[in-house]
């Protein structure tokens, strides 16, 4: 038995991979360079993670918007931290999968849904009362729902879609579920918003953008509704135990987006040429957006700061309206109307 070698063709292979790679040196090496700079790029934009090791046995949390993206995530791990976790959501089908996919990751089977539809004054003030009904304390509040850059619409009640479902739904389940969070103190009311709220030219006269509609404007009014809220609300329940505060995700690679596309040809070009191919890929996980929510829900710190907007894990200055307490008052008074919660 004998092996035999065809050196004359080994040589040849040899010389040209040697070859393939003088040739195409520079192009591998600026490949590898580009790929390294793209994972660590990635890697900055994820931000800092969540580092409570806090246990929620025996606790209670409510979570709008839970059955998909940050708010998703935020119920998984609250849910890993023993809570009966409460995913308040529009969609019952979507929110019952979300529900069992948590239970089979984390093994907590105390996950139970409510309908919840912030567009409806309606549904809000249902859902407050089955929360009431049923639910024994309200330890954690978390408002994370919310809609992005959506068409003209209007809520069942009438209401600019994005500053009905963004502020006045959260607002009025917020002040409908009070007392149950208060009597669960020391507690958190933790309110999503966003950096956009620097876009902002919130006109109490036109708080629905009737006159002049821009979808950026009316979403970035609705964000800062969400920071002036959080302020008003801080100082409404000083002495009470329950702290407040409001948050900046990050921007995340979730379905909040959805509608960008709706909005005209050069954003539907821009989606498809430059989000969906290399941006989403780059900007955080909903995993990674879940964490600044975790931080203002669970770090004892954050009651140190009542009332103060929070980003990457950390106390942040909002833009000079987003700290306007007379404007955050006359919010309040106006949403209060708007709502039918004070006649």
């Amino acid at each position: 038995m004998y092996m035999s070698f065809n050196t004359e063709s080994t040589i040849m292979e040899e010389s040209c991979i040697s070859k393939f790679f003088a040739d195409n040196c520079g192009f591998l090496t600026y490949g590898v360079i580009g790929v390294c700079a793209f994972l660590t790029i990635r890697q900055y934009m994820q931000g800092p993670k969540c580092r409570s090791t806090l246990k929620l046995a025996g606790k209670t949390v409510l979570i709008t918007g839970a059955n998909t993206g940050i708010g998703k995530e935020t119920a998984k791990d609250l849910a890993k931290r023993g809570a009966r976790v409460l995913l308040a959501c529009r969609d019952l089908t979507r929110a019952q999968k979300a529900a069992s996919d948590i239970i089979n990751s984390t093994g907590n089977t105390n996950v139970v849904v409510y309908k919840l539809d912030l567009s409806s004054l309606k549904s809000v003030r249902e859902c407050a009362e089955e929360v009431k009904k049923n639910e024994q304390r309200l330890d954690i509040l978390i408002n994370n729902a919310g809609v992005m850059w959506t068409p003209q619409w209007k809520t069942e009640d009438g209401f600019d879609m994005q500053m009905g479902t963004n502020h006045l739904g959260h607002f009025l389940l917020t002040n409908l579920l009070l007392d149950l969070v208060k009597k669960s103190a020391p507690s958190r009311i933790v309110t999503v918003s966003s950096l956009g709220h620097r876009r902002a030219n919130l006109n109490l006269e036109d708080i629905n953008c009737a006159k002049s509609f821009s979808t950026v404007t009316a979403y970035a009014n609705s964000k800062l509704a969400n920071i002036l809220f959080t302020r008003e609300l801080a100082k409404r329940l000083e002495g009470t135990n329950v702290t407040a505060v409001s948050l900046h995700p990050g921007a995340i690679a979730s379905e909040l987006g959805r509608h960008i596309e709706d909005r005209n040809l050069v954003s539907r070009l821009l989606a498809k040429v430059l989000y969906y191919p290399f941006l989403k890929h780059l900007i955080k996980t909903p995993t990674a957006g879940a964490q600044t929510t975790l931080y203002c829900a669970l770090d004892p710190d954050v009651e140190n700061h009542p009332g103060k907007y929070f980003s990457d894990c950390a106390v942040k200055e909002p833009t000079k309206a987003g700290q306007d307490d007379v404007m955050a008052s006359k919010l309040w008074a106006l949403s209060e109307k708007l709502t039918g919660l004070k006649k």
